[in-house]
């Protein structure tokens, strides 16, 4: 089935159309016959209905030829969908219902009076693309309904070729939101994705006997061995599992090329529906948000003072930046820094892990960037390992998507339990790689666990980082298997997962990992059932595990030569800066006080600089803190400058935070703070779990501040999009807090971290 065979049919049904109207001695004025829909773009299938409209000027009266017309059609046998409508009515109806707008667009005269057509075809399109601005939001819902409904084309079951996203109805809204005006498409690359999935149902609609769309299993199974040799890409001597796998892949791509350019349309209509109409052209706006990294018209792309061919990081963090704020990344912007980045060292520098992770933590933002990823080569960049996986069929049923797609939502999930693990980057690399063995010979668990073993170590991760990634991978189904097989009073049970797992800190993430990956397969993989036996057998093993571990962690304490300066006068405060690795080291040096601690980290948050890691403590009376931060280009005198002038109260810092924002993205998820009794016996512990952005550790420690508490050591690390700060309290005059004190100490950092009225944190 070929473009030509389409217009054949299409010849054929616009012959009988004429004969029919001109049997009936149809006028040559004020009435014609027209072809709508499908059949007005000339793309009959071999059992497509045929949308015909008897359109007449206002003041002509069709008579009897409105009824008489369709006879010798129905006699023909063909399938009909008929209306007679005067041109006000068309109108009308157009303005009243979108499906009859989006018909209308590809009105082509058949028979009579060809002005007439003609004039009804302008003012569809002119009424559509004066209305569009008022209409495109409800034909936004739409679509959304009809996706909900049939799912995708590119990872459902069993896809519908025209309804499912991706499919043969979304290309044609794509060209009805291009016929606006208001965006563009890539209309090459369109159109030849429409045309292959045209040829495809033409297909199954002879394979089936009927128009129907839908690939179920059976056509599948049928679908290789009839499509046109220039589609089907294998041989007769390819076997047919082979053949049914490679027409699987050959129509989920497509499928997915197609929603990727839907979604980009649609977010192009969301950026100019968000902009007022503007009034004679201008330069476009560029708000730069990273290095390297801007917005335009709702885009993330390159600043102007971009160098793609030496910052190989810059990829990374144009996707990160827009899967955060869940916008577009720029196609263009995505293929150029495929072309011209150099590729990622081996191994990775940590500031590319962090980039990583904060991508995968994004949530929902994630996919369409992931997408664009895939689309334009950016994920051979990255991860050449995921081609393996890219649009591979699961073989068990209960699995809505493709193994890709069924990965990137395993992320999404586990972006959501961040809060409850030691390590979020490990779950995250972990999640990404879990089915990475798919596509293999032999377990994919197997499989996957030396790839991800090789994979963490040339992201950056330590040798025990590493195998800790490759061990979630490889036991990725132990607790959910385990759970629903065996007794889970009985040690052996037990045994088996600790002897498997070892430690705590792999247990909690492997019941993350577990449950994330439950909730992306269906929503029966994690009923309320199956998460509770899981969730007691990981209870057990807990157990099991504190019985043989009675380590609490350790203050970490450094001694640091005290500054002169701060010898003579302990109010002084010394700061200097050493150069460290892909960032540098920025060391505060005082007499201990409350409020040091939040006055250092108030200096680093105003200069906008991204905090990577922290540790605080007393050094007999001094107090001592040494930062990780990203920033390269930073000066002593001027931070030595900002931090007096805190201390001094010359400084708002609220107000200035408050002006800067909280770099560009809102908080996906609340902020967990929790005092760890269990921690320490000289110290009230208190752990904190917060979106990283500028401002947190003095949010923090001014709340403990202004509760007279004293911070006697603090250990801040930042792993991907999540700061987890834990924080030695203590009485001024010594001691761990009381529990009302504690209590008290955690409410204050919980309301400090809450987003203030009105803005869009969550």
């Amino acid at each position: 089935m070929t473009e030509a065979e389409r217009r054949a049919r299409t010849d054929s049904a616009d012959a009988m159309c004429h004969a029919a109207y001109a049997g009936l001695d149809g006028p040559d004025s004020g009435i014609a016959l027209v072809a709508v829909g499908g059949y007005g773009r000339r793309e009959l299938a071999p059992h497509s209905d045929l949308d015909v409209v008897l359109v007449h000027d206002d003041d002509v009266d069709p008579g009897a030829l409105a009824q008489q017309v369709w006879y010798p059609l129905w006699d023909s046998g063909v399938n009909l969908d008929h209306s007679v409508r005067s041109m006000s009515e068309t109108v009308r109806a157009a303005s009243d219902d979108l499906r009859v707008a989006l018909g209308m667009q590809d009105a082509r005269f058949l028979a009579g009076d060809s002005s007439l057509a003609l004039r009804l075809r302008t003012t569809m399109l002119a009424q559509w693309r004066r209305e569009a601005r008022d209409r495109l939001p409800a034909l936004r819902a739409l679509v959304t309904q009809r996706h909900s409904l049939t799912g995708e084309l590119a990872h459902a079951s069993v896809p519908d070729l025209k309804e499912s996203q991706g499919g043969l109805r979304d290309a044609t809204v794509v060209k009805a939101l291009v016929a606006t005006w208001l965006i563009d498409a890539p209309h090459v690359e369109l159109e030849r994705c429409r045309q292959t999935l045209l040829d495809v149902r033409d297909v199954v609609h002879g394979i089936v006997g009927r128009g129907n769309d839908r690939l179920s299993p059976e056509v599948w199974a049928e679908l290789p061995f009839r499509l046109p040799t220039h589609l089907s890409g294998f041989d007769e001597a390819t076997e047919g599992g082979e053949a049914v796998l490679a027409a699987q892949v050959l129509v989920r791509e497509v499928g997915r090329r197609i929603s990727h350019i839907s979604g980009l349309a649609w977010r192009r209509v969301d950026d100019v529906l968000a902009r007022p109409v503007a009034v004679g052209a201008r330069r476009p706006d560029l708000q730069r948000i990273a290095p390297g990294i801007a917005i335009s018209k709702g885009e993330v792309v390159l600043d102007r003072g971009a160098r793609p061919a030496t910052d190989p990081l810059l990829l990374l963090r144009a996707a990160a930046e827009a899967a955060e704020r869940d916008i577009v990344l720029a196609p263009p912007t995505a293929a150029r820094l495929v072309r011209e980045s150099p590729p990622l060292p081996d191994p990775w520098p940590d500031g590319a892990r962090q980039l990583l992770v904060r991508l995968l933590a994004s949530g929902r933002g994630l996919l369409g960037v992931w997408e664009t990823l895939e689309q334009t080569g950016g994920l051979k960049h990255v991860l050449p390992e995921w081609e393996q996986i890219r649009s591979l069929p699961h073989a068990s049923a209960i699995h809505r998507f493709t193994v890709d797609r069924h990965v990137v939502e395993t992320c999404v999930e586990a972006g959501t339990l961040i809060r409850d693990v030691a390590r979020p980057d490990v779950l995250l690399v972990a999640s990404l790689l879990h089915d990475i063995g798919k596509g293999q010979a032999g377990d994919h668990s197997t499989a996957g666990e030396s790839i991800a073993r090789e994979v963490a170590r040339r992201m950056g991760f330590g040798p025990d980082e590493a195998e800790l990634v490759a061990t979630l991978v490889r036991w990725h189904l132990l607790l959910s298997g385990t759970a629903t097989t065996r007794d889970p009073d009985d040690p052996a049970t037990v045994d088996l997962v600790v002897s498997r797992i070892g430690t705590a800190e792999a247990l909690a993430l492997l019941l993350a990992l577990t449950e994330a990956d439950a909730r992306a397969t269906s929503p029966k993989a994690w009923s309320s059932w199956r998460a509770g036996l899981v969730r007691q057998l990981a209870g057990r093993c807990r157990a099991a595990l504190a019985e043989t571990s009675g380590t609490r962690p350790r203050v970490h304490e450094t001694e640091v030569p005290i500054p002169v300066e701060v010898v003579a006068d302990p109010s002084a405060v010394a700061v200097s800066v050493a150069h460290a690795g892909d960032g540098s080291r920025v060391t505060v040096v005082s007499g201990d006080r409350i409020g040091l601690l939040a006055d250092a980290s108030a200096m680093l948050a105003l200069q906008r600089t991204s905090v990577l890691a922290a540790r605080a403590w007393t050094q007999e009376s001094y107090g001592v803190s040494e930062w990780q931060v990203a920033d390269t280009d930073l000066d002593a005198a001027v931070l030595r400058q900002r931090i007096n002038a805190i201390a001094e109260g010359r400084v708002d810092v609220a107000a200035r935070l408050s002006r800067g924002g909280r770099n560009g993205t809102a908080g996906r998820l609340a902020p967990s703070v929790q005092v760890r009794p269990e921690a320490s016996d000289r110290a009230t512990v208190l752990e904190v779990r917060a979106d990283d952005r500028p401002g947190v550790v003095h949010l923090v420690c001014a709340a403990l501040a202004e509760l007279g508490v004293s911070v006697r050591s603090a250990h801040v690390d930042t792993l991907g999009p999540q700061a987890i700060d834990v924080f030695y309290l203590q009485e001024v005059a010594a001691g761990a807090l009381g529990d009302e004190r504690a209590a008290s100490a955690a409410h204050a950092v919980r309301a400090a971290l809450a987003p203030e009225p009105g803005s869009t944190d969550r």
